[in-house]
């Protein structure tokens, strides 16, 4: 059995596409992530003493709760015994690895990756508790990723407050960067998928398979794209179509606003800018525009919000999800277990 892949960076830089690619070869399996870590490492000291069977069997009932309620439901789900056999140690993060664990058993492949990008603020964590694992860093141009971020419900929506979540991962991912981690850019993925795919593999210590470039064929490519306007691509082949999408997407202000941002990491990682040099604002008119920013970003969630009441199958299960993950929240602030 093989140690397991992450694919880091940010959402909206093709982690879907990437995903649906790996879970395409005959040896891994790569599903869509409930971000076990995300939503319950802030949480665990909550539990208490996990030594405790009661607590620790209360953890693995809400970790597999959320799964459960996932976005984009799991064909299979382990049940909480097999969670609990499985378990390497008594925390959030031995859920986590014995989640992905029964799930890759039950596939029969021999190995399994995880999409969720925010492990990029784990990589540490993950080397000590997973030797040998690899990571594929995949990066977009910040640009691109404000661009598409501004229609998605996964994403901060202001342009300049994308490219700082944008910045504030790819320093997370640039810090931490190692043998163990290849740098994939999304915009030479979609130019040459297969060249891309062959490093990838290569990376990974697994044989190419042609299979691989038809990942839009699959079931699951058709299941993602269905769920959500903001998957819709998963679907579909390469799309040339999305690089420098900003151009088309956003106004010179916008891309001004990211290139101020996120202008030292876009050089570092070979992404020109259109606006060097901006001069720098007052004090007093850069408050007044991260109140605008602020603003607007309300004003883009809800027109986001409303449409995907309207085109999106799972937007159900996003509310779902929120109540969920508030409940949970409220039982262990009020009854301390």
């Amino acid at each position: 059995m093989a140690a397991p892949l992450f694919i880091i960076g940010t959402e909206r830089s093709g982690s879907n596409l990437l995903r649906l690619i790996l879970d395409a070869h005959p040896g891994i399996v790569v599903p869509h992530p409930p971000h076990l870590v995300r939503y319950f490492l802030r949480l665990q000291s909550l539990y208490g003493d996990l030594g405790n069977d009661a607590r620790f069997a209360a953890l693995v009932g809400d970790m597999l709760a959320l799964v459960a309620a996932h976005i984009h439901p799991w064909p299979w789900m382990p049940t909480a015994a097999d969670v609990l056999a499985r378990a390497p140690e008594r925390s959030v993060f031995g859920v986590y690895l014995a989640v992905h664990e029964a799930l890759r058993a039950h596939s029969g492949k021999g190995r399994w990756g995880c999409k969720s990008t925010f492990m990029v603020e784990h990589i540490e964590a993950v080397r000590a508790r997973c030797p040998g694992a690899r990571f594929l860093w995949l990066f977009r141009d910040a640009r691109d990723v404000a661009a598409s971020s501004k229609e998605s419900v996964f994403s901060a929506f202001t342009p300049a407050l994308s490219a700082r979540l944008w910045l504030r991962q790819q320093e997370a991912a640039l810090a931490a960067e190692g043998p163990d981690m290849l740098r994939v850019r999304y915009e030479d993925l979609v130019a040459d998928p297969e060249a891309s795919v062959r490093r990838i593999c290569a990376f990974l210590d697994e044989p190419f398979h042609a299979g691989m470039l038809q990942w839009f064929a699959g079931e699951e490519a058709s299941r993602s794209a269905a769920l959500s306007e903001s998957w819709a691509n998963t679907a579909a082949p390469m799309q040339v179509s999305r690089l420098r999408r900003y151009r088309r997407d956003l106004d010179d202000t916008e891309v001004g606003d990211v290139e101020e941002e996120a202008g030292a990491m876009l050089a570092e990682l070979g992404y020109p800018l259109d606006q060097p040099g901006r001069p720098p604002l007052s004090r007093f008119r850069a408050w007044l525009r991260e109140l605008r920013w602020a603003w607007r970003d309300d004003l883009l969630w809800l027109r986001v919000e409303l449409r995907s009441g309207r085109k999106d199958r799972n937007v159900g299960r996003r509310r779902r999800r929120y109540w969920l993950m508030w409940r949970i929240r409220m039982r262990l602030v009020l009854l301390g277990r």
